[in-house]
């Protein structure tokens, strides 16, 4: 009789570089696109620019404020790589949709808060949001990909059209929230921001999500646990990958919480502060799209594109033009972007789609971790030498990122990986199989 069984094929021998078929694509498009309708419901967030003015009318003062921040972030590295685990294990469009959920809520508990405490449980949502979320956008398409194409090919571009979606998102309603807070009252902004979740969620659920991590034989959960934690603290191939995804999205992070920074420091006249955030927004959906248009496996343009961003940290420490210092801002974010959205592709080469969620998000973990001291770090040399002295910070991560991307691009690459790491980056694939 025949069987339906599981033969292990190494990520190395997913197809790459093949040319798609126009059938594939629009398979693939049309598979996607509740993720992508879904992406920019969430992008609207009418609350975001207003924040600040809100959080002054119910009390907070800048002690507070740091310790909302400390709070979201707190929340994040403990729910993050257990909820990666969750949706290899079992749904990770379930584990978006209660995402979602916690987004909603986070809104809705913010415009309802009255004092600091009850804020801070929005803020707690809001952290459950950034955890649950993280690495499953990236591994649904992925995962839809190889099961439509075979390959790999093509991520780039279907996350760029993603990113791209959510800037939009993120700019217009950025944009709409002072016009709405002006007209109303910043309490409203949370409200409205509510029913574009719900939209989400009506979203996700027509999603068709991929099945290549749900294996007929389901790991122990202790194993599986024990795996993740392995493939993202062990040496080996993608370590490097890793300390450049980290360092990437820490540099970011730095950039959208201290860009406004600049501004106070530099006196930049109110007009200003509206398109330096609404820049900063426009370059996270602008750089997934430059990033199927701009290959850093040439490795003149990583080199270019490491000098770059090199200047660019370097005008924030020396350059006194306020609008010098928006377009070194929005350069470096959008070449951020884009090389992250190559590095997410590349570890997602390298990885079983059985734990592809959970590493992904145990890179979120790590980014978390690794930014609050250096945010703690950033405040207290702002706070005592300036802003500009401070940005010498973003100079040196700016260094080590370029420095971790080159070592990438120019270290020595083995032929044929070890029968270990096959063992450890294996998608299980169905086969037909004769059984006497």
């Amino acid at each position: 009789m025949t069987t339906l069984s599981q033969d292990p094929i190494p990520a190395d021998d997913i197809v790459r570089g093949q040319t798609l078929s126009p059938a594939s694509v629009a398979n693939v498009r049309r598979r996607l696109r509740p993720l992508y309708v879904a992406g920019f419901f969430l992008g609207i967030n009418f609350w975001v620019p207003v924040e600040k003015l809100f959080l002054s009318k119910i009390g907070f003062d800048a002690a507070t404020i740091g310790l909302l921040a400390a709070t979201y972030a707190a929340v994040v590295p403990f729910l993050e790589i257990p909820s990666g685990i969750l949706a290899d294990r079992w749904s990770r469009r379930g584990v978006l949709i209660i995402a979602d959920v916690a987004l909603a809520a986070s809104a809705l508990v913010g415009g309802a808060s009255t004092n600091v405490s009850m804020y801070l449980v929005a803020a707690l949502l809001l952290g459950c949001y950034f955890a649950l979320q993280s690495g499953m956008a990236d591994s649904i398409i992925y995962d839809v990909l190889v099961e439509e194409t075979g390959s790999s090919d093509g991520f780039e571009r279907e996350m760029g059209r993603l990113r791209l979606l959510e800037g939009v998102a993120l700019v217009s309603s950025a944009l709409a929230g002072g016009v709405i807070a002006a007209l109303t009252t910043p309490r409203v902004t949370y409200f409205l921001t509510v029913p574009f979740a719900a939209l989400a969620i009506a979203a996700l659920s027509r999603l068709k999500e991929p099945g290549l991590h749900r294996a007929d034989d389901v790991e122990p959960l202790r194993r599986q646990i024990t795996t993740t934690y392995k493939t993202i603290v062990e040496r080996g191939r993608l370590r490097p990958i890793i300390v450049a995804m980290v360092l990437c999205a820490l540099l970011l992070q730095m950039l959208l919480e201290f860009g406004p920074l600049w501004m106070v420091a530099l006196a930049a006249p109110a007009v200003l502060y509206g398109p330096q955030w609404a820049g900063l927004m426009s370059a996270m959906g602008l750089g997934g799209s430059l990033a199927g248009r701009l290959s850093t496996a040439r490795r003149s343009n990583l080199v270019a594109m490491v000098a770059i961003m090199l200047a660019c940290s370097l005008t924030l420490t020396t350059s006194h033009n306020a609008v010098g210092v928006i377009a070194a801002q929005v350069v470096l974010a959008l070449l951020l972007v884009a090389v992250s959205t190559q590095l997410t592709r590349q570890l997602h080469d390298a990885i079983p789609s059985s734990i592809r969620a959970g590493v992904s998000s145990g890179v979120g973990t790590l980014t978390w971790m690794t930014f609050v001291p250096s945010a703690l770090g950033f405040g207290l040399l702002s706070r005592h030498a300036g802003v500009l002295t401070a940005g010498w910070m973003v100079v040196a991560l700016t260094a080590a990122t370029g420095l971790s991307l080159c070592h990438l691009a120019f270290g020595r690459r083995p032929a044929v990986a070890s029968k270990a790491r096959q063992a450890l980056t294996t998608l299980t694939m169905p086969s037909i199989v004769k059984v006497d």
